[in-house]
């Protein structure tokens, strides 16, 4: 059943003093469809796509239904696509088995499934997953610096987002039997993939129900950019936020970030086991392998019932505390 996590869940208190960020929306009155050519598709599985936009490079797009699906469906796009599904194309030959797993809770009762959007990621990773809106609070800092660098260039997340909102949204939601609505709309990444998850929230609130954000690398930005992207969410009582980490490796480092997150979250008054979480898993790396383990936590928590209060469907053998 994956590691067992520590739960830090906190009460509801009162929202905390202080400015609040709103970075511009990317209005979707504008969306264009992408040039989209099918490499395979498949009834049951669903489709291998290579997208061309005009805000970001091109890449593949994979979209897994569950087999038989045929009624509207929930949608988690997830970014790193190559490593979610197919070992041969995956970093390192390890994949996250997100099918697998949403088959699992499909058999279990836990859901009636979702369809997966696997956004395959590019040698710019970096810069389109870097949140361009708080990090430039950064410029002149050698926090900044070090981010150039690393990235090869400013963050471009800004593009990277209007491709996902503009583009490929409406192209999925045309092709594929979604539900539309930003109840059953999510988002989910690791990493990187973490940072610009909820950014992708606090841009667009009105387009996402929730996100999960595992193993989130905060590290780019320290501080100052966990007190920006917690000044930009929206308020509590219409969105679920995941966050999780491990203990080893490069997830060492992430518990004061967390924590830090976590304090700005339970002051804005999410409630914890309803609309927030966030778990830390002991023993846990920074790998694909320690994310496979644990990817049924942040799926349940999303796509549970409205109004249910964590742990909905756990078994105290699942690692409940």
């Amino acid at each position: 059943m994956g590691l067992a996590p520590r739960v830090g869940l906190g009460a509801t208190v009162a929202r905390r003093a202080g400015p609040t960020i709103r970075y511009a929306p990317i209005h979707t009155t504008r969306a264009r469809w992408i040039n989209a050519r099918t490499w395979f598709a498949d009834n049951t599985t669903g489709s291998r796509i290579w997208a061309e936009s005009r805000h970001v490079a091109p890449r593949t797009i994979d979209v897994w239904l569950p087999p038989g699906a045929v009624a509207p469906l929930p949608v988690v796009s997830m970014h790193d696509g190559q490593n979610l599904f197919d070992a041969g194309m995956a970093y390192g030959g390890d994949v996250w088995a997100v099918d697998a797993a949403i088959e699992a809770m499909i058999a279990a009762g836990a859901t009636t499934g979702a369809i997966v959007v696997g956004v395959w990621n590019t040698p710019s990773r970096w810069r389109e997953y870097g949140p361009a809106g708080p990090l430039a609070a950064l410029h002149g800092s050698d926090a900044w610096e070090q981010f150039i660098t690393r990235a090869g260039g400013p963050p471009v997340s800004d593009d990277y987002l209007a491709f996902l909102t503009l583009e490929l949204k409406p192209f999925i939601d045309a092709t594929f039997a979604t539900r539309r609505e930003r109840e059953a709309t999510f988002m989910m990444g690791s990493s990187m993939g973490g940072l610009i998850s909820l950014y992708a929230l606090a841009r667009n609130p009105e387009l996402r129900g929730g996100v999960a954000c595992l193993s989130t690398h905060w590290v780019v930005g320290g501080d100052a950019l966990v007190d920006g992207l917690a000044a930009a969410l929206p308020s509590p009582g219409r969105h679920r936020l995941y966050f999780d980490r491990g203990t080893t490796g490069l997830d060492a480092g992430r518990e004061r970030f967390q924590r830090r997150m976590d304090g700005h979250v339970r002051a804005l008054g999410f409630c914890g086991g309803r609309d927030w979480m966030s778990l830390t898993f002991d023993g846990a790396d920074h790998t694909e392998a320690s994310w496979r383990a644990r990817i049924h936590w942040p799926l349940r928590f999303l796509l549970a019932p409205g109004g249910a209060v964590w742990p909905w469907t756990l078994r105290s053998d699942e690692g409940r505390p």
